[in-house]
């Protein structure tokens, strides 16, 4: 699975990082559980708390944006955005 990871402040992307993870039979959500892991680290942001919205916006689009409020320590931008490439 590859997952891209963007920054923004404001309505500016600050950063953006790109991670794959070995394909392997398992979970698809393990899989993005993972992969989300590893850009977060990627990145050194936090792990953001994955909220329903979350799962609603990836299942249909492939990609979500968490905000400030999902995380629970300070942060240094406004959103970050993943998606998965294919």
């Amino acid at each position: 699975m590859t997952l891209e990871g963007k920054l923004f402040k404001g309505n500016r992307m600050t950063e953006i990082c790109e991670v794959t993870t070995p394909d392997r039979e398992a979970a698809f959500s393990k899989l993005l559980e993972e992969a989300l892991i590893l850009l977060c680290r990627e990145m050194d942001v936090p792990v953001p708390m994955w909220m329903k919205k979350n799962t609603r916006e990836f299942a249909a689009f492939h990609q979500t944006i968490f905000f400030r409020e999902q995380y629970t320590e300070k942060v240094r931008f406004d959103r970050f955005q993943i998606r998965m490439i294919k």
